[in-house]
């Protein structure tokens, strides 16, 4: 008899069960899209960052962090210092093998020297414009500030030999050197391919082939510093306890650390594979990824949570005037028996009906916005989370439940007698 009074109900009532499918397939979508979105944004936006900078430098662990904190003299640290000076260049594809390979996107070295070129000293920044480096695993992989720096302003083109270099934009006023000069290196003839602009000091820099610093310098294979461009998870009070004092961890807290790609782990295990180094987080850019991170999240949390509020409003509308529309049938199936437990089960078994059929809908709706969203601002797939699915489900039932609760009240309200005599 239920399931008979239940398909009745659902075909004389098209209309509005229809409405309420298109409201719940609205709120369903927006919530399966603005989900699948806020899962994936981490790396999305990581990716994002990446293009404007490295957020680890790789040093000698000579450095002295007691000078570089507070501006004092470390007579330990600089002699340490003086002892090791550079890293090794051949260790630098290591880092793509360690446990968070994958989530190094781009690393450059640098080796520095003053030079007299055009009569005048310059810095001279020996690095990689491009790179293709072949891993252990049979892997090869692309890098370099071709890659790292993708922001600059290049006039020209980026050197693809070992004779181009690269000029900053007020130092090739300063000795007014132009795209396709010809310049003397100390004594090496290189050709500057482009003039780049960067807003930073290296505008008043000359970038040249790493190999050609290393052999003025008579350092084969070194290099002085690295920058590493990593997409990492936002610091929590573990990782900041880590970056402290790893010892300090219990083994639970050391594996989940050390298994997730908080950028003190990924620096820790930099330190690991190139010998004598000390990787250390560009705290400004670090903080400023887990910032924006952060809040993108919590903006999208709260779009979905009014989208879903008014899912629910639009929901007790339609249900309440549902309730009001249908009292004389009600009142009547009260009279000849039915408890309101009854009926409120028949109302709740049509409206979940029409809200199965919305949120299916939406979601596979929800799938489409969210791809639109992802080639729209990032110019990639949106990965299509699972977990979303049950998280969806649960949504729309607690919409449909929340939003009927107040016909509730107007149904079990209702007392036979007043309306079956037109007194309701």
């Amino acid at each position: 008899m239920f399931f008979r009074m239940l398909k009745g109900a659902l075909t004389r009532r098209k209309k509005r069960l229809l409405m309420m499918a298109f409201t719940m397939a609205l709120g369903a979508s927006m919530t399966t899209a603005i989900l699948n979105v806020m899962l994936d944004v981490g790396d999305k936006v990581g990716q994002e960052l990446r293009t404007y900078g490295a957020n680890l430098t790789v040093a000698p662990r000579g450095a002295s962090l007691v000078s570089e904190l507070y501006g004092l003299a470390d007579v330990e640290g600089e002699a340490r210092q003086q002892q090791q000076k550079y890293l090794a260049e051949d260790d630098l594809p290591k880092m793509k093998m360690i446990f968070w390979a994958f989530n190094i996107v781009d690393f450059a070295p640098f080796l520095e020297m003053e030079a007299a070129v055009r009569g005048e000293s310059v810095t001279l920044v020996g690095t990689w414009f491009e790179r293709r480096l072949d891993l252990p695993s049979g892997e090869s992989v692309e890098t370099g500030i071709k890659s790292m720096r993708a922001w600059w302003d290049v006039e020209g083109a980026w050197p693809s030999d070992e004779k181009g270099v690269m000029a900053g934009t007020e130092l090739s006023k300063r000795l007014g050197l132009k795209v396709g000069d010809a310049i003397e290196v100390e004594s090496v003839s290189m050709t500057v391919t482009g003039v780049f602009h960067s807003g930073g000091p290296e505008d008043e820099h000359l970038f040249v082939p790493l190999g050609l610093v290393q052999a003025l310098l008579g350092k084969p294979g070194a290099v002085s510093r690295v920058d590493v461009s990593a997409l990492t998870t936002p610091e929590n009070e573990l990782a900041r306890r880590a970056a402290r004092d790893p010892d300090s961890l219990s083994r639970k807290e050391w594996d989940t650390w050390y298994c997730t790609a908080y950028i003190s782990s990924i620096a820790y295990q930099i330190e690991e594979v190139v010998t004598g180094s000390r990787a250390k987080p560009v705290l400004r850019v670090a903080d400023s990824e887990g910032e924006i991170l952060r809040k993108t999240q919590l903006l999208m949390l709260l779009l979905t949570a009014l989208s879903l509020i008014c899912a629910a409003l639009a929901i007790s509308s339609l249900v309440t005037a549902g309730v009001m529309e249908r009292s004389a049938e009600i009142g009547l199936l009260k009279a000849i028996g039915a408890t309101g437990a009854d009926v409120f089960l028949l109302l709740q078994a049509e409206n979940l009906f029409a809200s199965a059929v919305g949120g299916t809908v939406g979601y596979f709706a929800g799938l489409v916005f969210a791809q639109v969203v992802g080639q729209t601002v990032f110019g990639s797939a949106i990965a299509v989370k699972t977990l979303v699915i049950p998280i969806t489900a649960l949504l729309v039932l607690a919409v449909t439940l929340l939003g009927g609760a107040p016909a509730t009240r107007a149904l079990l309200a209702l007392r036979p007698a007043e309306v079956l005599h037109g007194r309701a």
